[in-house]
């Protein structure tokens, strides 16, 4: 899986086979508790449970997560949309769109042209 080129500003990912949920948190700068969240959202997301049910997340793992992070975040999915994207439907319209900051401005006017008539 390529990494996501919007997470370039993130840690690189050391060479190692397991990393515990706090050092994915630092390497994804995401919460511990976000990460269980999306354990339960993504299927694709099972990272090995040892002793005590703690979490060893794999390289393919931290990968997975940042795309997540990236299709969230950066990119304006919903869970959903998120969750439909990364099991191969990729015709899922996200939140954002490109809207050219002329016609940005022209919507602002009409807008506030609209309130002043109410």
């Amino acid at each position: 899986m390529p990494e996501t080129s919007l997470n370039k500003d993130l840690p690189p990912i050391p060479s190692k086979r397991y990393f515990t949920i706090g050092e994915v948190g630092e390497l994804c700068t995401v919460k511990p508790h976000v990460l269980r969240y999306w354990e339960q959202e993504f299927p694709q997301l099972k990272p090995v449970k040892r002793r005590g049910n703690r979490r060893y997340y794999q390289r393919e793992d931290v990968l997975l997560i940042r795309q997540i992070k990236s299709l969230l975040y950066e990119q304006g999915f919903t869970i959903g949309g998120a969750r439909q994207r990364m099991s191969g439907h990729q015709d899922v319209p996200h939140v954002t769109t490109s809207v050219e900051p002329n016609e940005l401005k022209q919507m602002i006017r009409d807008l506030e042209a609209a309130i002043a008539l109410l």
